[in-house]
């Protein structure tokens, strides 16, 4: 961090700055028009000289004097004195004793002889001149200032720091995470925005690190599964050493190629539709009795549409629909020792395919990893045919449609793969 700007790297301290100059402000604002008050109360004409008619009697009611007189201004306190200008030019003096100190005042101790009272008028305070330097105007209003931004500065101070502290954690969680580090998560606290945002960081961040564990994960079983035939190929070709095959070894040559080919294939479509951006094809209405009826056809599966109308779509792309349903029949056929059969049900929201095997079935512990990429059940032997990618396959094309799939026991053995999608509605 550059020393010369540190006020632009750190948010606290911005914020801090501006409450404490926002109330500086405010005080001198107030001090502004609370000293205008005072000068305005200090001109007003009650302090200023005026003139009035002053008479003065005898007990026999006789005027001994008549004129106009001018009272001195003067604090209240203090003793009042009148200019009287007589009809005859001459000026005459009337002084008033100032007003003696009420009892409460004697008893603070506000009396002529207490302390702070003015020398020569009784009970009242010292004059300006004699009073402190520091408390004077305007250093007054200037400590008063002084106090109140020291106060706001402190109190306020620890209120920013907590919360920009948990921004800071947030940031340092960020760069962790940039740095490579995607495990790191950030501690939630409160319920405001900033805890919103740790918590929508957290979320992106598990499912960052869930999509690259899966697409490290890929890399390795595909690293693995693409060595097996191909190594098998170079010892056969190794094997042949410039002879002529045999038919059995040719074959045995192409299946490897098949299965090469089959994996390449299936790894190419699960990348792209892990990725949403990725073009997959046109979204289209699908009848899925027709779908079902011709890849039903092609391994000799029995379909059950039931009471389902004659027509049955959906919005999706026809060829991940079709790719989803072969792989369900292929691994059907793969494990099964009897029939096979394809069961389409309807409701007003959804479409449900049921593929049912006679085969020896799924445990209950295995039934949600069967769909991983590469995992096959325990015993499950490679030269049964399948890459280990079929049935995850299935689940992201499902994931695609907004549908969902699901393994489950079948009544009298076996295994059903349940896939349930949305079914359009005319209109809608």
């Amino acid at each position: 961090m550059k020393l010369s700007n540190p006020f632009s790297r750190r948010l606290y301290l911005r914020i801090w700055l501006a409450v404490v100059g926002g109330v500086a402000v405010l005080t001198l604002a107030v001090g502004w028009a609370w000293r205008i008050a005072a000068e305005q109360h200090q001109s007003s004409p009650a302090l200023t000289p005026s003139s009035r008619e002053i008479v003065l009697r005898n007990a026999q009611g006789e005027v001994l004097v008549r004129g106009m007189g001018t009272r001195q201004p003067g604090h209240p306190t203090e003793a009042i004195e009148f200019q009287i200008e007589t009809d005859s030019g001459e000026t005459l003096v009337l002084a008033m004793a100032p007003r003696p100190p009420r009892p409460e005042r004697m008893e603070r101790g506000e009396h002529g002889s207490g302390r702070g009272a003015r020398p020569g008028h009784p009970g009242l305070p010292p004059p300006a001149s004699t009073a402190a330097f520091w408390t004077r105007p305007p250093f007054g209003f200037l400590w008063m200032l002084g106090l109140v931004g020291l106060a706001v500065a402190l109190g306020v101070f620890p209120i920013l720091r907590r919360l920009t502290q948990r921004l800071e954690t947030l940031r340092r969680g960020v760069q962790k995470f940039g740095e490579g580090d995607l495990a790191v998560r950030v501690p939630l606290q409160g319920q405001d925005e900033v805890a919103d945002l740790a918590r929508q960081f957290n979320a992106a961040a598990a499912r960052i690190e869930t999509l690259v564990a899966s697409h490290k994960s890929l890399l390795a079983n595909a690293s693995h599964e693409l060595r097996s035939p191909l190594t098998r190929i170079r010892m056969g070709l190794e094997l042949m050493g410039g002879h002529q095959p045999s038919p059995a070894f040719r074959d045995e040559i192409l299946r490897n190629i098949a299965e090469l080919d089959q994996l390449v294939d299936e790894i190419l479509l699960a990348s792209r539709l892990d990725s949403r951006e990725a073009d997959v094809g046109s979204v289209e209405l699908v009848d899925l009795i027709g779908l079902a009826a011709e890849e039903c056809a092609r391994v000799d599966a029995d379909l059950d549409v039931g009471g389902s109308p004659a027509l049955l779509e959906v919005q999706g792309v026809a060829k991940l629909l079709r790719r989803a349903l072969r792989n369900l029949l292929e691994n059907a056929r793969r494990y099964s020792s009897g029939e096979i059969t394809v069961t389409v049900q309807a409701s007003a929201a959804q479409i449900t395919l049921r593929v049912c095997d006679r085969g020896p079935g799924v445990p209950a512990d295995q039934r949600e990893r069967i769909f991983e990429p590469f995992y096959r059940l325990p015993g499950a032997s490679e030269r049964a045919g399948g890459v280990g990618l079929g049935l995850a396959l299935v689940r992201s094309i499902a994931s695609r449609h907004q549908g969902r799939v699901h393994c489950e026991d079948h009544a009298g053995g076996g295994a059903c793969f349940v896939l349930q999608l949305p079914r359009h509605r005319p209109g809608a």
